[in-house]
């Protein structure tokens, strides 16, 4: 008898289980939608600005310097006050004209032990207080590129002055628009320099050793530039 119940238990399970099942399905095929790929932006033209003088935007550029410590590190510092001033003729890049100015004592490095911002400015390295400023003065403009060119400059560090060179890119801008309506155009630099041609020598690592502070700077300016007032300024 228990035979015959567990037999009528299987055979309605298994009614039921066919009843149910659904029939097997191959692999769901989804149509992707098709989506238009965007193509990359033109490079910014600076022959689309206006000519002019435009100053930097001190909130929208840095000024920081390299130099290598004891061949274990690329120990990194920067100066947070300076200014700048560029006379520019997008139809002649080559005839630009750029002065800087940097307040030494505006210097910054990470985690300085105590008194040690005081020795840099002191008179064995920076003298900031025999020298209170730096500056850089454009004397060519090589245009090496659409967007770069070479800026040499007569560059004046310690009561120094020599030439300097700065690979200069420029990254784009815009003639203005309502919420800001100035034109504006925005740079990355990079240079080298020796401080020892500067007078700053000291800790110097003697020829063949890294025991110091390296002899050659390097230095990665990023900096935008707000220009002549939109043509068709909005009334304020």
């Amino acid at each position: 008898m228990l035979r015959k119940w567990l037999g009528s238990v299987v055979a309605a399970a298994a009614v039921v289980g066919a009843c149910s099942e659904k029939p097997a399905e191959g692999p769901a095929t989804v149509s992707a939608p098709e989506t238009a790929v965007a193509e990359p932006a033109a490079a910014p033209s600076i022959e689309s600005l206006p000519a002019g003088d435009y100053k930097i935007d001190p909130m929208h550029a840095s000024l920081v310097f390299t130099v290598n410590h004891l061949g274990f590190s690329h120990y990194t510092g920067q100066f947070n006050r300076f200014t700048a001033d560029l006379n520019l003729d997008p139809a002649n890049p080559a005839a630009a004209q750029l002065t800087a100015t940097v307040d030494p004592t505006s210097l910054s490095i990470p985690s300085p032990p105590d008194g040690f911002v005081a020795e840099l400015l002191g008179e064995q390295w920076l003298n900031s207080a025999a020298f209170p400023q730096m500056t850089f003065k454009s004397t060519q403009i090589a245009v090496t590129g659409p967007n770069t060119a070479d800026v040499t400059g007569d560059f004046t560090l310690h009561g120094v002055t020599k030439p300097v060179t700065l690979a200069m890119t420029f990254n784009g801008g815009y003639q203005g628009h309502p919420q800001d309506p100035h034109a504006r155009i925005g740079f990355s630099a990079k240079g080298s320099l020796k401080r020892s041609d500067f007078g700053i020598a000291y800790g110097v690592p003697a020829p063949g050793s890294t025991m110091g502070v390296s002899d050659e700077v390097t230095i990665a300016i990023e900096a935008e530039f707000s220009g002549p007032p939109l043509a068709d300024k909005p009334a304020q």
